[in-house]
């Protein structure tokens, strides 16, 4: 009796991730079929195939695919704007195979938040190498939002912080330095953050003296 073959452990690096969920967008080039059979074979699961952008929205939410795929002739508005409006509500990874070479369908779909824009290039064996790409760039483009949204974030806390030490000051007569270190006993016995603290300030005043919401010491 022969042994099993163990696994590889080196896996193909044509195959994509097995187990992908895919959800397809038929844009018009009528080949989401060779695509379904392709990503089958490489053990990802088409979770569905859809042909009117409008229901992309609902789709993902529904199925939550963890990568659309778009095969088109060239994307259409309808199909760019939603991909856009994705994007911003339920980001993940987009692929659009296109045969329009041209600047502008190509620009419009990555500002769309479109990961990658493959321009007659729906071969078999570039749909694995394609997906990770798209998969790596959404990553990444994913973690520098998430930073920028944290640096925002503290800017307005430093802001809030700002504006409830000249609260303070004028409310109570404090210098700069006391009225800091007032806000932050607060924060320190009530257990919250500073900036948090510091809003509690800014809305306790906006409450009482409306007419005093942009007055800011220094």
């Amino acid at each position: 009796m022969s042994l099993p073959t163990p696994p590889s452990p080196h896996p193909d690096p044509r195959a994509a991730t097995p187990g992908l969920r895919v959800l397809l967008i038929d844009d018009g080039a009528n080949r989401v079929q060779l695509i379904r059979e392709e990503l089958t074979r490489q053990g990802c699961e088409v979770v569905g195939v859809i042909e009117q952008a409008t229901l992309i929205h609902d789709c993902v939410l529904r199925l939550k695919p963890d990568v659309v795929i778009v095969d088109s002739e060239s994307p259409t508005r309808d199909t760019v704007e939603n991909l856009a409006a994705l994007h911003e509500r339920m980001p993940r990874p987009v692929v659009v195979f296109s045969e329009d070479a041209s600047d502008d369908p190509m620009r419009r779909a990555l500002k769309a938040g479109v990961s990658a824009y493959v321009v007659a290039g729906l071969q078999a064996e570039r749909l694995a190498p394609v997906l990770q790409v798209a998969i790596a760039r959404f990553e990444q483009d994913l973690a520098l939002r998430q930073e920028l949204g944290r640096a925002q974030a503290q800017l307005a806390g430093r802001k809030s912080v700002e504006r409830a030490k000249g609260i303070l000051m004028q409310e109570l007569g404090l210098d700069e330095d006391a009225a800091y270190k007032r806000l932050r006993r607060l924060a320190m016995d009530r257990g919250e953050p500073l900036a948090e603290v510091a809003d509690r300030i800014i809305e306790a005043q906006a409450l009482l003296r409306p007419h005093q919401i942009g007055v800011r010491g220094g």
